[in-house]
């Protein structure tokens, strides 16, 4: 798609398969990944719009603008509705700027550098695309971090990976770009790791010394509010409990009624609250139907 240099076309592969996934009952879309490419050996690259800042944003704002907004009768509200697809871009702060190529899905890579200095570049597929739609969606209603500690990037002096900082997602996505939408961590940052580092397993990096419920508190005290990849329950309410020892339970519960306002929020506006049931037959006639297919095969 980038290599189309045409953003329009962006924006209509998003309306069409955002209709395809609501027919499927898909809400929420892990996608799109627009981590700025500036390192050609990493293996995601290819999954990326590119090195360029200014054509990563225009992908980025076209791609999430035709799978959030709904128009018509199919829209509820503020461009929200029935046609709608939560867009959880990703992964924040960036993370294309692995080092050496290596990935964060193993332990040998686990840091994003920034040798030369422009971990603002970065930011710019995010801030100045997924934030500032053209759509009246108006910003990508959920956010992924990487994996990757962004190497000496926190002013508060850590070195946690993006999902465990508090720096990178709660003073600088939080409160200096004023993002108040759904954060999900990466998948398994909160498991333990291999006993290699070529072993595919947890990816706590920055917390490999913490317990897995200590791992929960950390990013959620960060400002996350959904683990990606975990159905376990019991290390949530143990890192509830320790919230409470810390700081009270006053305080714990503001925090955790934060995220399910931000939850509830991105189902109530698709109308799932109203109607979360398919009609078989109409997804049938809808997804890979000769129309959308012929969209596709026009620019291959």
């Amino acid at each position: 798609m980038a290599a189309t240099f045409d953003s329009e076309l962006v924006r209509q592969f998003g309306e069409i398969a955002a209709r395809e996934y609501r027919a499927l009952g898909i809400t929420t879309a892990l996608s799109p990944q627009i981590d700025l490419g500036t390192e050609p050996r990493w293996y995601r690259i290819a999954m990326t719009f590119g090195e360029s800042p200014a054509l990563s944003t225009d992908m980025a704002r076209a791609y999430i603008d035709g799978f959030q907004t709904s128009e018509g009768t199919a829209e509820i509200s503020d461009g929200w509705g029935y046609h709608s697809v939560n867009a959880m871009v990703k992964h924040w702060p960036g993370g294309g700027a692995e080092e050496g190529g290596r990935d964060g899905h193993w332990a040998f890579g686990k840091f994003a550098v920034f040798p030369g200095n422009n971990f603002e570049e970065h930011l710019k597929p995010f801030t100045e695309g997924a934030f500032k739609l053209k759509g009246k969606t108006h910003k990508a209603s959920a956010v992924m971090p990487y994996y990757t500690i962004s190497y000496n990037q926190s002013k508060d002096g850590t070195n946690y990976a993006n999902g465990f900082s508090h720096y990178l997602i709660t003073d600088l996505l939080r409160n200096t770009y004023n993002y108040d939408g759904v954060l999900c961590t990466d998948w398994m940052i909160t498991a333990n790791e291999g006993e290699r580092p070529d072993v595919f397993a947890g990816k706590p990096w920055g917390a490999e010394t913490l317990t897995v419920a200590e791992r929960h508190y950390l990013a959620i005290r960060a400002g996350m509010d959904q683990f990606g990849g975990n159905n376990e329950m019991q290390p949530v309410l143990e890192a509830y409990r320790m919230g409470v020892e810390e700081l009270s339970e006053t305080a714990m519960r503001k925090r955790f009624e934060q995220s399910a306002v931000r939850l509830l929020t991105n189902i109530f506006r698709l109308g799932l609250f109203e109607n979360p049931y398919l009609d078989p037959e109409k997804s049938n006639r809808i997804v890979g139907n000769p129309e959308y297919m012929q969209a596709g095969s026009m620019h291959k």
